[in-house]
């Protein structure tokens, strides 16, 4: 009876473990995204201990994680903060990002199937829905998705495993990018990705390309106009 206790409050311990650990990462994770844990701010495992009602195993598990996605930073004298956003390495990032707009859009134009139609069509759909609901963790996420679906059309490996790294590292950004229209997508930038879905049903190559760079550029210019946007007040100051 009593072997039997101790095996049930095994059970329990390692469910709450797993459970815990999924809680906290997710729940950093989305924080970190949304810009709710600002760029540079100390991440505290005791703190943490204490918000989650958890011990420090699986919090610090849960570090890990993030730490592997890039949100997390360990400094040389080992403190822990929310990794920095590379604003000078952007130009970088977005002629990267581009590029692979341009080549998984092209490929997927020539190489997809009638599933690969179906897939890409179900994360619009979703992308759609949370334009809608103005759920921009779901915005975030699903749009991500969208690409990736049709990186995976294009019948390339190595260049989905480098646009996944590219829209996991991005998403930060993108939230910049939502956050510039207050959350609130334009209807156009929804449909630009049905014109995109079209072309590449259409196995237009050419207009596939076109609309990759242009739904890539006007991502870059409203991004670069919002970090650049003088949010400086007006005071006037006594001679």
């Amino acid at each position: 009876m009593i072997e039997n206790q101790k095996l049930d409050d095994r059970e329990k311990q390692t469910h709450r473990r797993g459970f815990g650990v999924a809680t906290v990462y997710e729940t950093l994770r989305n924080e970190i995204i949304e810009l709710k844990l600002a760029p540079g701010s100390p991440i505290d495992e005791v703190q943490l201990s204490d918000r989650f009602e958890l011990s420090r195993t699986p919090i610090r598990e849960a570090l890990v994680k993030l730490s592997a996605d890039g949100l997390i930073t360990t400094l040389t004298n080992r403190a822990t903060i929310v990794s920095q956003i590379d604003f000078l390495g952007l130009p970088e990032f977005f002629d990267a990002l581009t590029l692979m707009y341009r080549v998984t859009t092209r490929l997927a134009a020539a190489n997809h199937t009638k599933d690969d139609i179906v897939t890409i069509r179900a994360f619009q759909k979703s992308f759609e829905t949370a334009v809608n609901e103005r759920d921009v963790l779901a915005m975030i996420s699903t749009n991500r998705d969208f690409h990736l679906a049709i990186a995976w059309a294009g019948r390339n490996r190595h260049y989905t495993e480098l646009f996944t790294r590219l829209l996991d590292e991005g998403r930060r950004i993108l939230r910049l990018y939502y956050s510039s229209f207050n959350d609130v997508l334009p209807r156009h930038y929804v449909t630009e990705h049905e014109d995109m879905i079209r072309a590449i049903i259409e196995r237009d190559v050419g207009k596939s390309d076109q609309i990759a760079v242009a739904h890539a550029d006007q991502i870059v210019q409203q991004i670069r106009s919002y970090i650049a946007a003088d949010t400086r007040q007006s005071v006037d100051l006594p001679l």
